[in-house]
């Protein structure tokens, strides 16, 4: 019988990282829920928060890796993780939305560790970014093919559609847990890699891409070894320095850029995108005026007509 199981690295990654995030594991899991909840659940056992029984439950589904183990390995507590699940059940996205993602298909992870920056807007940006440069490089000028949809999703670039300039290739979820002076975030991060069974795809309301569409050769444990370290150092770098250092790269991206698009926020119904500040908010023009909107308050999505 052929051998189906992934090689994740586990160890390479764990190396590549642990200089940067001191006391990092690197979990691989056959199947868990939701990687965020289970990384949450340890953290608010870790605090003495409720959830104990939880975590205990998610941590028995944790396996070590096919080829080497867990390194760093700890059950509950608030050290740094990275975290992958090769099937995850519950997955979850922004506004309480399901995240569907098919066994082997996708790459689904999330990335505990501690964070203090100044101003927490524009976190989820700056992950896209990251995200983005790492799966797509630009060579001498040449045009992305992986855009930014504000305020946490990357899309894959191709002509208007139905669903507006691309389709959906990757999502991400940031969570925070506060215990004291210390506050961990988690970072969820979904991206489809190979195309699921037909019926998958309707579930999609604004398209479906996935990075073999691109880059024919991408499986999941490669993804992840290209796109965990910009991860940990892009977050790093947002800690020092906030969102506009990544202000004028994340513009590069911007999917709703000069485009008509609808919000569920009463003063700006539809207008157009004019960009991103530097506090991380949307920049919509509406017949009233220029409305700023901050993650969490609305749900953009583009319209497929010509940019304005």
């Amino acid at each position: 019988m052929a051998d189906t199981r992934l090689h994740w690295g586990a160890e390479a990654l764990w190396a590549q990282l642990q200089s940067l995030l001191p006391g990092i594991s690197v979990e691989i899991a056959a199947s868990l829920p939701s990687t965020n909840s289970t990384l949450l659940e340890r953290a608010r056992a870790g605090s003495g928060s409720s959830g104990a029984a939880a975590a205990t439950a998610s941590d028995a589904l944790v396996r070590r890796s096919v080829e080497s183990g867990a390194f760093g390995r700890r059950a509950v507590d608030w050290q740094p993780c990275l975290l992958v699940a090769e099937q995850q059940t519950a997955g979850r996205g922004r506004l309480g939305r399901e995240w569907f993602a098919e066994p082997l298909a996708s790459l689904t992870f999330s990335l505990a560790m501690p964070l203090a920056p100044v101003d927490w807007s524009g976190l989820s940006l700056v992950v896209g970014v990251v995200l983005a440069e790492a799966l797509d490089p630009l060579v001498d000028g040449g045009a992305p093919k992986i855009g930014i949809k504000w305020p946490n999703d990357l899309w894959l670039l191709d002509a208007d559609s139905e669903h507006g300039p691309g389709r959906k290739l990757g999502g991400i979820l940031i969570e925070t847990l506060s215990s004291g002076v210390k506050r961990l975030a988690v970072t969820g991060i979904g991206i489809n890699i190979s195309r699921p069974p037909p019926l998958r795809t309707f579930k999609a309301s604004s398209g479906f891409a996935c990075l073999q569409e691109i880059e024919p050769s991408a499986n999941a444990p490669d993804t992840l070894a290209r796109v965990a370290l910009p991860l940990v150092q892009g977050m790093q770098d947002f800690e020092r320095a906030g969102f506009a250092h990544f202000a004028s790269r994340f513009a590069m991206r911007d999917l709703l850029l000069d485009r008509v698009v609808t919000t569920t926020h009463a003063d700006a119904a539809t207008g157009i995108a004019r960009g991103v500040a530097f506090d991380g908010s949307l920049i919509v023009e509406t017949s009233r005026g220029r409305i700023s909107l901050h993650s969490g308050e609305v749900s953009v999505r583009p319209r497929p007509e010509a940019a304005c």
